[in-house]
């Protein structure tokens, strides 16, 4: 796909639309219509989801009309669309956020035992089917969530811009312009953008094969990690942890 193609593309973000006020999954939901036939940037959103799930099989938890709840089927969608959509997301939240490799939404909060660390804001879940050429992109942000109020487990690593409920809709045409603009940008100029929003940058962090100190992405969005002595390790796939200390 051109450039302009793309950027024609991106422009129909958000057509059609459903909305429920209870679902299980809006990603779910939305694979359904993409499997159908659905076109691009047809959207499904929900006041709350049941089974909300992201990425490593881990669960999705808002209370119901706390958080902006979507998910969108994209034909062709670009490589790097993880990134694409961490980008785009902090687009539209605004200052003071960050992207957690390869594409959780962090914000800084206090913690009384570990001092400042990050919290999750909005999480992003790339599924589909490739070999169709197409892929549905779920956002979860949470908006008018209490993270007082939340589970005990969910609360340590959680943030939440705590507005009104009312902000919700303003959020996501925000997010929706904010997509589409970046999805018509070349692959390069989306990096940089990443690069900018980088909140791992420096710090250590651990994986299933060891630890090291973030060091930035390379230009296939891999996770380069420094390792002493000069080695560089690469990461695309499996599970990254910042190491809090």
């Amino acid at each position: 796909m051109t450039d302009a193609e793309r950027s024609s593309h991106g422009g129909s973000l958000g057509y059609p639309r459903i909305h429920l006020r209870r679902t299980d999954s809006t990603n779910e939901r939305a694979r359904e219509l993409a499997i159908a036939g659905a076109p691009h940037g047809a959207l499904f959103t929900a006041d709350e989801q049941t089974s909300g799930r992201g990425r490593q099989g881990r669960s999705w938890l808002a209370p119901a009309g706390g958080a902006l709840l979507c998910s969108l089927v994209l034909r062709d969608p670009p490589a790097l669309l993880s990134l694409v959509a961490g980008v785009a997301a902090c687009d539209a939240i605004g200052e003071g956020v960050r992207v957690k490799w390869p594409n959780d939404v962090v914000a800084e909060r206090a913690d009384r035992q570990r001092g400042a660390t990050l919290g999750k804001l909005a999480g992003i879940l790339v599924e589909g089917r490739p070999q169709e050429g197409w892929a549905v992109l779920g956002v979860g942000v949470n908006v008018a969530v209490r993270v007082a109020d939340l589970p005990g487990e969910v609360r340590a690593g959680a943030a939440s811009l705590e507005r009104s409920p009312s902000a919700i809709e303003p959020l996501l045409a925000g997010l929706l312009a904010a997509l589409a603009r970046r999805l018509a940008q070349p692959q390069q100029q989306v990096l940089e953008a990443w690069r900018a929003r980088d909140g791992l940058l420096g710090r250590v962090v651990s994986w299933a094969g060891g630890e090291g100190r973030a060091e930035g992405i390379d230009d296939s969005g891999r996770l380069l990690v420094g390792l002493g002595g000069g080695a560089v390790a690469a990461l695309d796939a499996g599970e990254v942890h910042l190491r809090l200390t």
